[in-house]
């Protein structure tokens, strides 16, 4: 037995299950409840929140990409 992995839209995985060759016996589906938008803003995780303590915040930092690939002095 071998598992597959099909991601996509409702329509394309269906599409990419008919092509399976073979017995398909189960299928496992996550589907995701609808949520406002509201809802949504409030509950998106923040993914630099264990990073905080280690970050640093600087007021005039220049972080264009020319000031990144620039050697500083004593660089």
């Amino acid at each position: 037995m071998q598992a597959h992995v099909l991601k996509g839209t409702k329509q394309q995985i269906a599409e990419n299950l008919a092509q399976i060759p073979g017995e398909v016996r189960e299928a496992i589906v996550f589907m995701e409840e609808p949520v406002s938008e509201a809802a949504r803003t409030l509950e998106r995780e923040d993914i630099f929140s264990e990073m905080r303590p280690y970050m640093v915040d600087v007021e005039d930092l220049d972080d264009a990409r020319e000031a990144v690939y620039l050697r500083a002095d004593g660089e």
